[in-house]
């Protein structure tokens, strides 16, 4: 059996050994994989609040709106109603954008024949300029403050196909735009109100 004389025990634990040079311990290698991680995630992070992707979304226009007033602004500037005194309507938007709208003038007169084919040509037009309905698909964009609607079909034929941007503004439940000029110079506003 061997002897020792404590050296080779002290020059081990020391790292020296007999011959008094150090000697080097080898060590487990590192893994640098978690630091390349973390510092990929923090790149990742730090771009996406530059590049805005982290803001909290825009309001969704999703859901039931009941028309509050339909009027017309004027070449001269004043406002005056568009669809009588008491207009009614709907918007209904879905999740995906998908939209309905439809507004009446609550004073169109009834027909005088309950068949609708029957009906006069001053019935007829006093039914179709008394309406405004269109459906199809909404996006808006709240940094441009503008609804696109691309509109499928619609009570006024001419319509159908088109795409139509109007400024608008959001305030709570309540919604409004403006729809481009007509020909005769005035500006349609309709104003919504969030059913809950």
């Amino acid at each position: 059996m061997a002897e020792f004389d404590g050296t080779d025990v002290v020059g081990a634990s020391s790292g020296i050994g007999r011959s008094g040079a150090r000697r080097r311990r080898r060590r487990a290698p590192v893994s640098r994989a978690p630091v390349l991680v973390a510092c990929a995630l923090w790149g990742a992070l730090e771009a996406g609040c530059h590049s805005g992707e982290l803001r909290p979304e825009p309001p969704s226009l999703a859901g039931t709106w009941r028309l509050e007033s339909a009027d017309k602004l004027l070449p001269d500037g004043t406002r005056a109603p568009d669809y009588g005194a008491r207009p009614d309507g709907r918007l209904m938007i879905d999740g995906q954008g998908r939209y309905v709208l439809v507004i009446f003038q609550a004073e169109r007169p009834n027909f005088a024949s309950p068949d609708k084919a029957h009906g006069t040509d001053a019935e007829f037009r006093a039914a179709a300029l008394g309406i405004s309905c269109h459906h199809g698909t909404v996006r808006a964009d709240p940094a441009g403050g503008t609804l696109t609607f691309l509109i499928e079909d619609a009570s006024f034929p001419n319509w159908r196909g088109q795409k139509q941007v109007r400024i608008y503004e959001l305030h709570g439940d309540v919604l409004s735009y403006r729809v481009p000029p007509r020909p005769d110079g005035s500006v349609p506003v309709s104003v919504w109100r969030r059913e809950r």
